[in-house]
């Protein structure tokens, strides 16, 4: 295999023609049609679609409006639920008894869970967070595993018109402390504990320490599943057990019908400062992209059993997971443990079992079980039936070449199309993708954009580039599950996402990327900002380095990121000590110290891969640290940069080992 400079495979993978026959976008021209029509008639081309899979309880008149942009509105005066589009019109199309839910507990057991049946859990618990006071536009927290009752939380709380907010369940106190202040959050729902691999974690306690942290007055209400059955305090008149909250509810529970631009959630991503972002998606637009992307990229038939790994916790896991697979009547697996428990097999042996028929997950994923699939025989997938599986996905990061192939031949058997999938959490769902009956693929690569969505490269004044040249990544046209604002801010969200060097109409998706000279192809080429990609999931460096900065032993420290075969990018942190710089054995402990600590910071998944000391950081003499030197040494490149300006060029030997 061959690849050029952007580490884009040469070789090309034309769908078969059974693949295009059968695909709903069927063949090249009909995605050409398709952007005809969005190119010659754009509110137009929007309108139609949103009428033809979307159920509104009133039908909308105005498309889309652009008074106030870049605070965009789509399909403003219509009327709809998200909760009632993902279940009830599919129970009254008589599909109750279809399974929606396959729940795989860490353990092996299976619970199936039909529409029916989950109509009537979310309706229970909706109404029973009605009884608790929780009404439309309050914000809720939820912390939860990933289970069914996770997706019943938020099915519930968009059926009330209640805005949810869900935190990873490896998040730490603080960070679950500081969603809770920023959104005003009137309740939290969690658990007493998950199983993950084989342990049990803390849920509650962490919701216990992030409230005793303070300035959560908003807090009236803690519900909490009992999922393990651990030791768990429950604080009397504000925590109420969830089998309390559910008792003697009915099963019929009234959808609160919202306009379109109502906030369906907030989901908290980091930026290039300290301080999280609270993205805010609306209802109607979020769901019409979600339905689409589900429909054409992910090709979903009636019969499909679609499994997408993400936990909920992450907007993969909201647009398909929660909202997407449910909203098109599919059935799906929703997994509560982790890839390598019991072993490295276990992905393999659920798409046996359950006769998987589309497979999303990361990269990292697939990198860590390669690795496994070669040093241990017994779980390679070659030992597993995996003729079920169409469709392939990956999603989070750009994946590499070496593991497309890998991924295509040993998952795919050479026969699934991939579909390599670039969206953000800002973006509600995928933006360039390649359709499974449309587009030759080449790994490394995502090929052409949404139908509709209209993507340039620019350059750093926001003119558009040739094919063939690199540059910065822009959506040039709002779309219906864009960003909204970022909560309680604006301005931050106007300076975020459209700066003033592009004019305010550009959308900065805050990637690099180039297009092919010939085909127009997408390949992202990396993060512009100090925003790192850490196993497909987005960490500011500045958030990293203020936890580290948080720890008494420590004066000053900078992150940045270098390339990872597993997780695509590791964190390395250069750390200067309020003491002298430690010996190496004692450097090992410091920073064994120092990332248990962001992890509680922060959670686990901040930890930096390497930590290395220095008596001060490379900086200019006007006190700028010099980050492409540390990027460089985190590279373990040779430092051919100019380094005359530096004040200190010998803290550059000492920062070179790691500890």
């Amino acid at each position: 295999m061959s690849a050029g400079e952007t580490g884009r495979s040469t070789h090309l993978y034309p769908p078969s023609a059974e693949v295009v026959k059968k695909a709903t976008i069927s063949g090249m021209a009909a995605y050409q049609a398709l952007c005809r029509e969005a190119e010659q008639d754009y509110t137009g081309y929007w309108a139609r679609l949103a009428k033809e899979h979307v159920s509104w309880q009133k039908p909308f008149t105005q498309v889309l409006d652009e008074s106030n942009a870049p605070f965009y509105q789509w399909f403003a005066d219509g009327r709809l639920n998200v909760s009632y589009n993902c279940l009830d019109r599919h129970v009254d199309a008589g599909l109750g008894g279809k399974v929606a839910l396959i729940f795989e507990a860490d353990d092996g057991q299976v619970t199936r869970v039909t529409y029916k049946d989950l109509l009537g859990r979310v309706a229970r618990f909706a109404n029973g967070l009605k009884a608790r006071g929780i009404r439309k536009g309050d914000r809720v927290l939820i912390y939860m595993p990933m289970s069914v009752e996770g997706v019943v939380a938020m099915q519930a709380c968009a059926r009330i018109g209640a805005i949810h907010s869900v935190v990873f369940g490896g998040f730490s106190a603080k960070s679950v402390h500081e969603r809770i202040r920023d959104a005003g959050t009137v309740a939290v729902i969690t658990a007493d504990e998950q199983y993950r691999g084989g342990k049990n974690l803390p849920l509650k306690s962490v919701v216990d320490e992030s409230l005793a942290l303070g300035g959560c007055d908003s807090v009236r209400t803690v519900i909490v599943y009992r999922r393990t059955g651990g030791t768990c305090a429950m604080v009397a008149g504000r925590d109420v057990p969830w089998e309390e909250v559910v008792a003697g509810q009915p099963e019929i529970c009234e959808p609160e019908w919202v306009d379109a631009e109502h906030p369906l959630f907030l989901l908290y991503t980091s930026g290039s400062t300290g301080q999280p972002k609270g993205v805010q998606h609306s209802s109607g637009g979020y769901l019409l992209h979600a339905i689409l992307t589900t429909k054409w990229t992910f090709d979903l038939k009636p019969d499909d059993v679609f499994w997408c790994t993400a936990d909920i916790g992450w907007v993969t896991g909201h647009t398909y997971v929660a909202y997407g697979p449910l909203a098109c009547g599919g059935t799906q697996i929703v997994f509560e443990g982790v890839p390598v428990y019991p072993d490295a097999g276990r992905f393999w042996r659920m798409i046996q079992d359950h006769k998987v028929s589309i497979f999303y997950t990361a990269p990292t994923a697939i990198r860590s079980l390669i690795k496994a699939a070669e040093t241990t025989p017994a779980v390679h997938p070659s030992k597993y039936d995996l003729s079920s599986l169409r469709l392939l996905g990956s999603v989070g990061e750009p994946i590499n070449p070496a593991a497309w192939e890998w991924y295509y031949e040993h998952i795919g058997g050479g026969r699934c199309p991939i579909v390599d999938t670039f969206w953000q959490t800002e973006t509600g769902g995928h933006m360039i993708t390649p359709l499974p009956g449309v587009t030759t693929l080449v790994p490394g690569s995502c090929t052409l954009p949404f139908p509709g969505i209209q993507a340039a490269v620019v350059d750093e004044a926001g003119h558009e580039l040739e094919w063939g040249k690199s540059g910065i990544l822009v959506v040039t046209k709002p779309w219906p599950s864009m960003i909204r604002t970022i909560w309680g801010d604006p301005e931050r969200f106007k300076k975020s996402y459209f700066p003033q060097d592009f004019h305010g109409k550009l959308y900065l998706a805050g990637d690099g990327a180039s297009r092919d000279a010939e085909t127009g192809y997408f390949t992202i080429t990396g993060r512009i900002d100090d925003v790192l990609n850490i196993s497909g999931h987005r960490m500011g460096t500045m958030e990293i380095e203020s936890a580290l900065v948080s720890n008494p032993l420590v004066a000053e420290a900078a992150v940045v990121g270098r390339p990872d075969d597993v997780t695509g990018e590791a964190i390395c942190a250069f750390v200067v000590l309020k003491r002298a710089r430690p010996a190496a054995e004692e450097a090992k402990n410091i920073a064994n110290d120092l990332r248990n600590w962001v992890a509680k910071e922060i959670g686990p998944i901040a930890k930096p891969k390497e930590i290395r000391f220095g008596d001060n950081l490379p900086k200019t003499r006007s006190g700028k640290i010099m980050r492409r030197l540390l990027r460089s040494l985190a590279k373990g490149e040779a430092i051919t940069q100019d380094v005359s300006t530096l004040e200190n060029p010998q803290i550059l030997d000492q920062l070179k080992q790691a500890s």
